[in-house]
C-alpha cells in the first residue's frame, strides 16, 4: 500500500474515534456537570520503517496520525439558576464525594433527593458523604438549606457537612455512571479539601455546548471526507500505475 493510501488510512481511523468521542459527549449535553472527553493526537511510525531509515536499508514510510491517548476536560460549566433547594452546584475546582460499591467516587453533579429515612443521596442513587466519609442524615420532614462552605441545616441547626475534594490535575481519574469519577487507592491519599463554594438552587451545566459539539461533529466529517477522497486518488493512482505497467505496447 503506498503512503498516501496508509495516511488517508491512519487519519480516517482516527476520525472515526473521534466521532465515537463526540457522539459521547453531545447525548451528554443536557447532563449536569458533565465534562466533555477529548483526543490527543500523535504521529506513528512502525518500528520496522524506523530502523530500515536507520541502518540504511529502506526509507521510512510516511508518520500516521494516530489518537495516542484520551482526556476529560475537567473546566467548569455554567452555572444555571433553577430556584430548587434540591440543586447544587460546585463554583470552584472540586468534587462531592458520594458513596460507591468499591469505595468514594466523586461528582459534579449536586441534585439530590431525600429519602424518607433521610438520606440524601445524589440523582444516581448514591449517598453524599460528610466530611468524615459517612452518609449524611437529614430529617425529611424539614427543608434542607446549604451553605457556600457546604454546610448543611434544617430550621438553623447544623446536620453535617458535605464532603468536597480535589486532586492534582496529573492524577489520573476514570469516569464511571451517573456522572461520576473514581481513583485508585494510592490517588485516594492524595486527595485534598477542595475551596469550591457551594451555590444551592443552581446547576452546572456540561463544559460542552450543543453548539460547539455540532460545530466539531461538522468538522470531523468533513475531514473524514477529505480523507476518503484522498484514499480514493491514492487507490486510482496504483490501478493506473498497474495497469501501464501490464500493457503490452502493440
Amino acid at each position: 500500500m503506498d503512503p498516501l493510501t496508509i495516511t488517508a488510512a491512519a487519519g480516517m481511523r482516527s476520525r472515526l474515534e473521534s466521532l465515537d468521542l463526540l457522539a459521547n459527549n453531545l447525548s451528554n449535553t443536557s447532563s449536569p456537570g458533565f465534562k466533555a472527553d477529548r483526543e490527543r493526537f500523535s504521529l506513528y511510525l512502525a518500528q520496522v520503517s524506523a530502523a530500515a531509515q536507520e541502518d540504511g536499508t529502506g526509507v521510512a514510510q510516511s508518520f500516521n496520525p494516530v489518537i495516542e491517548s484520551h482526556w476529560t476536560d475537567t473546566t467548569q460549566g455554567e452555572l444555571r439558576a433553577t430556584g430548587s433547594s434540591a440543586d447544587l452546584a460546585l463554583s470552584g475546582k472540586g468534587y462531592f464525594q458520594v458513596d460507591g460499591e468499591d469505595g468514594p467516587l466523586f461528582t459534579r453533579d449536586g441534585r439530590f433527593t431525600v429519602t424518607k429515612a433521610g438520606e440524601l443521596l445524589s440523582t444516581s442513587g448514591r449517598a453524599f458523604s460528610n466530611t468524615e466519609g459517612k452518609p449524611i442524615r437529614v430529617d425529611p420532614s424539614l427543608p434542607v438549606t446549604v451553605d457556600a462552605d457546604g454546610n448543611i441545616q434544617q430550621q438553623n441547626v447544623a446536620v453535617g457537612r458535605l464532603k468536597m475534594v480535589d486532586w492534582p490535575t496529573e492524577m489520573p481519574s476514570q469516569k464511571r455512571g451517573g456522572g461520576t469519577f473514581q481513583l485508585d487507592a494510592e490517588s485516594l491519599r492524595g486527595l485534598l479539601n477542595s475551596s469550591a463554594q457551594v451555590r444551592q438552587g443552581y446547576q452546572e451545566q456540561s463544559n460542552l455546548s450543543p453548539a460547539e459539539a455540532s460545530v466539531r461533529l461538522i468538522e470531523t466529517l468533513r475531514q473524514f471526507e477529505s480523507l476518503n477522497k484522498a484514499a480514493q486518488i491514492g487507490a486510482d493512482m496504483n490501478r493506473h500505475s498497474v495497469e501501464e505497467v501490464a500493457r503490452v505496447a502493440g
